[in-house]
């Protein structure tokens, strides 16, 4: 396949309480406002202060994200049925190439990757790429490394990493809005070996995970989970989950938020009998990627702190989500949950944008992948 498009090198940025950066200033009351950022709503984005924002590459239905070893960033994708890496080249904060590597796949929205290959989530299917990073402008076909997990849609968008014990992590989300499906398999994250054997159940009672990762010092297991859908506006809450050990349950589809049971399937169950979230994120904010912050570039009090991309509503009567979150931890405990980066969503219920994943850069700043925008942002800090 040959090199698909090259990315426009955005000269822009907006940092808290304004824009930098970009020709053609105009003046909306005290703020400067540059087209470039007007274009990509930019200059709606709310920060903390000394944080800043900008267009780090256009990739179409950018889903989840991945380093390679040489820094390339792999770009999971919905719509498109693609899988894009991007470079940047002069190392500047800016994307100078995007490539598809992989056509025509179905629901290619996990990427992960080790020693030197890509592999990719397609539904049922996981493939790898070998030594990627040298032939992004001629990639090699996908090998495939397993097709034996389940073929259903919904819930289909497959997340995947490497833990710290060298297995790759695939969820299994639930079939349906809220069932209880005979095959085991089913709400669930899972493990293999990185040849596609060995496959395990690890946890269960998992709606949908589209987004997990191991704490940076204890190497335990953290990860979102949407809550189900047509119980009201307000109810349940979606969930950040903690799960110390092997073989927990986190009450799906008997059990919602921790605390309330299914009208349907939690007749005669008991909640204390399932583990509850660490963290109840929001009603119906479909929180998918999240990260720890590992990086050097934000102040010191930002490590460790948990980044949660919250895609927004879809059947709220008012919208919810559409912002990137950060929990604040003490130990195992979630002790505060703030915004981080806002402004996707604006009055009127304009949705301007839709957080997806996001990762930590080697230089330390945050990028942000938005489906809807079609675009991965980049973060930075500077005092």
């Amino acid at each position: 396949m040959t090199k698909f498009l090259l990315a426009t090198v955005f000269g822009l940025s907006v940092i808290a309480g304004g824009c930098q950066n970009g020709p053609s200033v105009k003046k909306e009351g005290d703020i400067p406002v540059t087209d470039e950022a007007k274009k990509y709503n930019l200059d709606k984005i709310k920060l903390p202060d000394g944080f800043s924002i900008s267009v780090y590459a256009e990739v179409p239905n950018a889903r989840s994200l991945c380093f390679g070893a040489k820094g390339t960033l792999f770009v999971g994708n919905s719509g498109e049925d693609n899988v894009y890496a991007v470079v940047d080249e002069n190392k500047d904060g800016k994307a100078d190439k995007v490539y598809v590597i992989a056509k025509d796949l179905t629901m290619p929205n996990g990427v992960a990757f080790k020693d030197g290959s890509l592999y990719v989530s397609a539904l049922d299917k996981i493939y790898r790429y070998d030594n990627i990073e040298d032939h992004l402008a001629n990639p090699p076909t996908g090998v495939l490394v397993t097709d034996q997990y389940p073929n259903k849609t919904h819930h289909g968008w497959k997340f995947i990493a490497f833990g710290p014990d060298g297995k790759l992590y695939v969820p299994v989300g639930a079939p349906c809005n809220v069932c209880e499906e005979r095959d085991s398999i089913f709400a669930t994250i899972t493990s293999i070996n990185a040849d596609g054997t060995g496959r395990e159940i690890v946890e269960k009672g998992i709606r949908n995970t589209v987004g997990f990762a191991w704490h940076p010092v204890t190497k335990e297991l953290w990860f979102t989970d949407n809550g189900r859908d047509l119980m009201g506006d307000d109810k349940p809450f979606c969930e950040l989950n903690y799960a110390p050990k092997k073989g927990m349950h986190f009450g799906f589809p008997y059990v919602h938020q921790g605390d309330i049971l299914d009208p349907e399937f939690g007749k005669g169950k008991d909640p204390k009998n399932y583990t509850p979230p660490a963290l109840k994120v929001g009603p119906h904010v479909a929180p998918l990627g999240m990260r720890f912050y590992t990086g050097n570039m934000f102040p010191a009090e930002y490590s460790n702190r948990i980044f949660i991309c919250e895609h927004g509503s879809w059947n709220r009567s008012k919208k919810a989500g559409y912002k990137v979150g950060m929990a604040i931890l003490d130990g195992n405990k979630v002790v505060d949950y703030k915004p981080f980066v806002e402004g996707f969503l604006q009055p009127g219920e304009k949705v301007t944008g839709r957080p997806v994943d996001c990762i930590v850069a080697a230089d330390g700043s945050l990028l942000i992948s938005d489906d809807f925008a079609g675009l991965i942002y980049r973060v930075s800090y500077k005092k």
